[in-house]
């Protein structure tokens, strides 16, 4: 690589239009990365190009042999695919792509190329070379054009000569033709793909907006041959062209709306991310074709190609625009589920007891096998399994008896929330906002007091009922110190916690993915109408169990993802040698009072006793805490809610809890009939 050190002269007199083409292409890199020079502003880049071109000027050898140099370079480069193709996936598909975008950032590119979007992306590796080429003077591009470019774009022209396709320079412009005719084509291709096709509107199917597009095409080709690309016959071919591309971008927008319904496919998602960009692809070579200032056009085109390089290379940025819709559909299913969590009065406030109540039942019978398995000596991963199911079959039959576990619900509350800020405009939307996060956080205190409130008794009777029929507790002496050793709260319990709130966000992702999965499939229908389900089944049982599985789905989903992986995730961790382990707040309250029971009531005497209480004291806030959070940030994210109207929310809540502190904790009061405001007047 050049140095920023070297001069001009030197830089030139590497310059070799007789070298290998790996050589010649390594020089290329060079002259950029001495241009670049060490992160300076843009300015500094401007002022080494003048002092090359002055060195070009004044020495007629060395351009000469730049313009050796350039012939030779030109010979075998066709621009044209990197002009329609750069930045765009070489198969329209999701998966395809980031494994392509994988092996470039695993596997080193090499000179040695004929491929000019290869080549490229050496020339221009960092996104950062925008700066210093958008702030090129229309001057110097002049310059940078006759000097550097004009022997071999441009036919010797006449004063008096006017410029045609017939007297300029063919090559560029017919790249820049043919470039257009491989991005309409691709467009073309795109809007006829089934999988995009039978997703349209009938009105965009009716509209025949890709099947028109091949014919407007041939019209601006032809324009271009008869009367030149600076013709008013060529840019109104080009206006057609473009009034055509605005509709089938519309036809394809209806895809979304299909999607929306229906479930989000990653992969059509991705087709069509991939069509709005070649439309945009095609608007920039239409203006570097017809522009009546070519060189700017030129570098606009350059700075969009340096820009979609860099973004092309990116595996997070793949990742985040192919699947925001599923993240935003994702936290949309959360939030109609989560709906059903949240208590707005002091009816649902008791019933959210005692639905609480009941999944702390069953938690303590969930939490009696989790210790008779470890009785079975099983080997880790198995045992992690078995622990797993212990805790699935538990979550699902608490779903099943519509009960509830109180750190299930952040995941699916906090995008119930995000929804209400869709309209953040409307009159008192943020103070309602605020009135949902008063009865979301009472909710979860209901919750977590119901889930604690039965399974402590439940844990200690079936410990008692033990010792009196079999001569021993739920646990043995051992075994008990061990557990009151690991909830203490000066440990890692906190940060056990926190990695279990991590597992309860993920278990929603999962739930949202697997409806989104099981309506994008439309199962529901093809369970009810499918002739082998039909004779297993009969008619009336396939559509009930249709029904019911379209309105379980989430939840079983949920369910038994978070059981196995409360189970099995800590196992594979440990395999790595990293010690983490799960603390749920109501299967710690449980396994404590097992230990209790077996220690006895001296034991309530004790320190570890006390810290272990302290430990589950902040083991339920902070699973609770992260799950929302994260949560919470994605549900942000999926309706696109900003910084500045997050900070009017921060401040709407202080507010609240400034002024009205018991609202998060309790319900509201219901109102009598002589309290009610008087009717207002229209």
């Amino acid at each position: 690589m050049a140095q920023p050190s070297l001069t001009p002269s030197d830089l030139l007199a590497q310059l070799d239009p007789q070298a290998l083409v790996a050589q010649r292409h390594l020089w290329l890199v060079s002259a950029l990365s001495w241009i670049r020079g060490n992160g300076q502003d843009a300015q500094a880049c401007i002022g080494r190009i003048e002092c090359l071109l002055d060195e070009l000027a004044a020495q007629p050898d060395r351009l000469q042999a730049w313009q050796s140099w350039w012939a030779a370079f030109r010979e075998n480069m066709d621009l044209a695919p990197l002009l329609a193709d750069f930045g765009f996936a070489p198969r329209t598909a999701f998966l395809s792509e980031l494994g392509f975008r994988l092996r470039n950032k695993l596997l080193p590119g090499t000179p040695d190329t004929s491929h000019p979007s290869e080549l490229f992306s050496l020339v221009f590796p960092t996104e950062s070379d925008t700066e210093w080429i958008g702030a090129l003077p229309p001057s110097l591009l002049l310059r940078l054009k006759d000097t550097l470019f004009a022997p071999d774009d441009e036919a010797p022209t006449t004063p008096d000569v006017t410029r045609t396709a017939t007297t300029t320079s063919n090559r560029w412009l017919q790249e820049l033709t043919d470039a257009i005719l491989f991005s309409v084509s691709q467009v073309s291709a795109t809007g006829f793909a089934a999988e995009v096709r039978v997703r349209m509107s009938q009105e965009a199917l009716r509209s025949r907006a890709f099947l028109a597009l091949p014919g407007k095409m041939d019209a601006l080709q032809t324009s271009l041959a008869t009367f030149g690309p600076r013709s008013k016959e060529a840019a109104a071919a080009a206006d057609a062209l473009r009034k055509q591309l605005a509709t089938c971008l519309e036809a394809a927008k209806t895809v979304y709306a299909h999607l929306d319904e229906h479930g989000i496919s990653v992969g059509i998602v991705f087709r069509l991310r991939q069509l709005r960009d070649r439309v945009q692809r095609i608007h920039h070579l239409l203006n570097c074709l017809l522009s009546a200032n070519p060189a700017q056009a030129t570098v606009t085109l350059l700075l969009e190609l340096v820009h979609v390089g860099h973004r092309s290379r990116s595996v997070r940025a793949l990742i985040a625009s192919s699947t925001h819709l599923t993240a935003a559909k994702v936290a949309e299913r959360s939030a109609e589920t989560g709906e059903h969590y949240i208590t707005r009065d002091r009816a649902e406030y008791m019933a959210m007891l005692r639905h609480a109540a009941g999944g702390g039942a069953i938690i303590g019978f969930t939490t009696w096998g989790k210790f008779l398995l470890y009785g079975l000596a099983l080997s880790p991963f198995w045992m992690g399994f078995a622990a797993g199911m212990n805790y699935a079959l538990s979550f699902v039959l608490v779903q099943l008896l519509h009960w509830t576990v109180a750190t299930k619900q952040p995941a699916v509350t906090a995008p119930a929330m995000v929804a209400k800020l869709k309209d953040l405009q409307a009159p008192g939307a943020v103070m309602q906002f605020v009135d949902e996060v008063a009865n979301l956080f009472r909710s979860q205190v209901a919750a977590i007091a119901g889930n604690l409130a039965l399974v402590v008794p439940v844990v200690l009777l079936i410990s008692f009922a033990l010792n009196v029929f079999s001569g021993s507790h739920m646990i043995d002496a051992e075994k008990a110190h061990h557990v009151l050793h690991d909830m203490n709260v000066v440990g890692p319990t906190a940060l056990f916690a926190a990695f279990t709130g991590v597992l309860l966000f993920a278990s929603s992702i999962v739930a949202g993915w697997f409806e989104n999965w099981f309506v994008l499939h439309r199962l529901d229908s093809a369970l009810t109408h499918h002739p082998r389900a039909t004779r297993w089944l009969g008619k009336e049982r396939a559509l009930r169990w249709a029904t019911w599985l379209r309105a379980n789905v989430s939840g079983l989903a949920a369910n038994v993802s978070l059981g196995l992986m409360l189970g099995i995730v800590p196992v594979v961790f440990g395999f790595f040698g990293l010690g983490l382990e799960v603390r749920h707040v109501t299967l710690s309250a449980g396994q404590v009072s097992a230990a209790v029971a077996t220690l006895g009531w001296s034991a309530l005497l004790t320190p570890g006793f006390w810290l272990a209480v302290a430990g589950i004291a902040v083991v339920g806030p902070i699973n609770l805490a992260v799950s929302f959070y994260l949560a919470f940030r994605l549900a942000l994210k999926a309706q696109a809610i900003s910084n500045v109207n997050r900070e009017r929310i921060r401040a709407a809540l202080w507010l609240r809890w400034r002024n009205a502190p018991m609202s998060f904790l309790l319900p509201p009061q219901p109102a009598s009939v002589a309290d009610d405001p008087p009717p207002t007047k229209n």
